[in-house]
């Protein structure tokens, strides 16, 4: 499936980008350079249980070992002493970052109850996109009887692009649903 996303980037995105843009190299052509997947759990300084729920989600969603994020201050009114794991994320490159954008795209938001579209003005000003999702059930791999609590995820697409239009045209021509 994932192979099918790579063609069509190889093929149809880069001779659409080239046109609109007037690239005179292949090689200036925007492209997807990785997907971060990450999940903050607030919970999990009174219950580690949730950490690891949480990280099992996120495993079985992007089909890759999750790495535990750790607190970089200690924040009292928080209750958070510096060290203390407080969330996980997930890297993709490749193969598994291709398939896991076709399933997002193609299976995963149109699942998004009253989904409208995502928000097209989601750029940070160099080319990357960050996609906010409120909770879990929206993946297929995710079983509904076995989820503990609804949590959310932050999802980052990083490009290659150097402004915000090309990493936005990129992520159109992979079908990405912006809000109109």
């Amino acid at each position: 499936m994932s192979s099918r996303l790579k063609e069509v980037y190889r093929n149809e995105i880069v001779d659409a980008m080239m046109k609109k843009f007037n690239y005179k190299n292949i090689m200036e052509v925007p492209k997807l350079e990785k997907v971060v997947i990450n999940m903050g759990v607030g919970e999990a300084k009174e219950n580690a249980k949730v950490l690891e729920t949480a990280v099992k989600d996120l495993e079985t969603i992007a089909g890759q070992k999750a790495v535990l994020t750790k607190a970089k201050k200690s924040v009292a009114n928080f209750k958070i002493r510096e060290g203390m794991a407080i969330g996980c994320k997930v890297t993709l490159r490749g193969e598994r970052m291709y398939e896991f954008v076709d399933r997002l795209i193609n299976l995963s938001l149109p699942r998004v109850r009253d989904f409208r579209g995502v928000n097209p003005n989601a750029f940070d000003g160099r080319g990357n996109y960050a996609l906010g999702i409120k909770e879990q059930l929206i993946f297929p791999e995710i079983e509904y009887d076995k989820v503990d609590k609804v949590r959310g995820m932050d999802i980052i697409f990083v490009t290659t692009a150097k402004t915000d239009e090309e990493a936005r045209e990129l992520l159109a021509l992979f079908n990405m649903p912006f809000q109109k």
